[in-house]
């Protein structure tokens, strides 16, 4: 499972010393309530590290590179509580690889109108004080992200508290390590990408592997193993006959269960968090992992079908800003359309791989033919997704620039029960509409592969994009096509030259 709780933020205060000791002494003061009342909150899922007001150029490069050199430092909140003039930060954020939050926010929410004096004033400068800093970091053109308003308030800290999810998601990005078990699926272009591109862009590495390695690690499995899974598989979910111990198909479901040990294994002594497999490269292997992957993605691990290394670790980054949050996240594809005009909706689902952490309801374990791949009946688990507000997200390497797009959907209740299609599977409304939303995807080259997600928002996702400096379009309910359009060019000419 994911844990969030190692990961620092440090709240970094700027200052100067113009204003003398008791003033600073405030400013620390205030600065350290700010930390403290972040780290105790539940919203923060990282611990908030107060550091020291810094106010010299010295200090100030001193603290940059010192987060640079702490691993458990994932990011930075900025706040100017007086006027820190910007000149001294330009050494320091020139060396700062972390990333950076600017909080533009005062200690007192009111003006205390029978009180204010110019001591006061004096203290709490941040209204401009911030600006200067916002001047100096827009002039050195920093993606940082910016939030306004009162510390307290309820709407910026649970801004602060997407962001911190979204910088140890970076933070993740830049250790994740991902497998692949055989290549991608012949003749398919979304798939592909530079790998050596992504691993300077997001800092993940992707190495593949034959099915023959894996299948050391499959046949290396005990007896024992197995059947502990089985009863672990029989504690959470409702069993399909034929598969139960007394069965004409139990057989198949131990196959299963020793593929999910032996990819668990692989993984995790590889250090991987993230994975992608193919049915047409299964050799050695009695069936297509499904309840295997299923399962491993509800551990927190990433997956793309057919060989998509790119969706793989973006559904890995989503389960990071998303852990500890209800809801899920999951590999996901556009499968069919509804195109009835009265109710016009998309059934989300693939073969076998939708994590069960979008379930909403039973859970049933069931074995069914494939139908391609050539090997045996593969075991998986089949539910219906819960409703409510979600989103499609995708990756793809645009050749000059890699490319995020995200289509915000509402997920609807699945009134029509579908017999003879026994996958998991969810049903969405896309924004703003069907036929708006596609066209926008499809011009914008979109994947057919996707992370579904119910926890993570779409403007976390753009914090993603703007830290890892890649482009982020949206697709929602203010979409218009049009627009929509003008904006690829606008991206295009910005990006320089198309990528071929």
């Amino acid at each position: 499972m994911i844990d969030l709780g190692n990961n620092e933020v440090w709240f970094v205060t700027g200052s100067q010393h113009l204003y003398g000791p008791e003033t600073l002494a405030q400013v620390a003061e205030h600065s350290r309530d700010i930390a403290k009342y972040y780290d105790a909150g539940k919203a923060i899922p990282l611990k908030v590290v107060f550091k020291p007001v810094v106010k010299t150029p010295g200090e100030i490069s001193a603290l940059c590179k010192e987060a640079n050199n702490t691993d458990a430092c994932v990011g930075l909140i900025m706040w100017m509580h007086t006027f820190s003039p910007a000149k001294m930060w330009i050494a320091g954020l020139q060396a700062l690889q972390k990333p950076f939050l600017h909080l533009h926010t005062q200690y007192n929410r009111d003006i205390p109108w029978n009180a204010i004096d110019m001591d006061f004033m004096n203290l709490n400068q941040s209204a401009h004080g911030g600006r200067e800093f916002g001047f100096l970091a827009s002039r050195m053109r920093l993606n940082r992200k910016v939030v306004v308003g009162h510390w307290q308030n309820e709407g910026v800290l649970q801004k602060v508290a997407n962001w911190c999810r979204v910088v140890s998601a970076v933070a993740d990005s830049k250790k994740m390590k991902v497998a692949r078990f055989g290549d991608n699926m012949r003749q398919v272009a979304v798939t592909e990408g530079n790998k050596v591109s992504a691993q300077m862009k997001f800092g993940y590495e992707v190495n593949g592997y034959g099915v023959g390695d894996l299948v050391k690690y499959i046949d290396g499995v005990s007896e024992r193993e197995i059947d502990t899974l089985i009863q672990e598989y029989r504690d959470t979910y409702t069993m399909a006959a034929e598969i139960q111990s007394d069965g004409s198909m139990h057989s198949s479901l131990r196959d299963a269960a020793r593929i999910e040990l032996g990819m668990r294994a692989f993984l995790g002594e590889g250090g991987y968090t993230a994975f992608t497999d193919t049915f047409e490269d299964l050799h050695g292997m009695k069936q297509l992992p499904g309840i295997a992957t299923q399962r491993l993605m509800a551990s927190g691990y990433g997956f793309g079908g057919e060989g998509d290394w790119k969706t793989a670790a973006l559904v890995r980054t989503m389960k990071v800003m998303g852990a500890g949050l209800e809801g899920g996240n999951s590999f996901m594809e556009d499968y069919t359309y509804h195109f009835d005009p009265k109710n016009t909706t998309v059934l989300g689902s693939h073969m076998l791989e939708i994590c069960p952490s979008i379930a909403k309801g039973d859970i049933s374990c069931e074995i069914h033919p494939l139908g391609i791949g050539g090997k045996e009946d593969p075991v998986r688990l089949v539910f219906n997704a819960g409703v409510g507000r979600a989103l499609n997200a995708s990756i793809v390497d645009m050749g000059n620039r890699f490319r995020m797009l995200v289509n915000s959907v509402e997920a609807v209740e699945i009134k029509n029960d579908m017999p003879k299609l026994p996958v998991a599977r969810v049903l969405w409304e896309a924004k703003p509409d069907l036929q708006t939303a596609a066209a926008a995807w499809i011009y914008g080259g979109g994947a057919h592969h996707t992370c579904y997600s119910q926890n993570v928002s779409a403007e976390s996702l753009e914090d993603f994009a703007e830290i890892m400096d890649i482009e982020f379009l949206l697709i929602d309910e203010k979409t218009d096509l049009y627009r929509f359009k003008q904006e690829l060019r606008w991206n295009d000419a910005a990006y320089g030259v198309k990528g071929i």
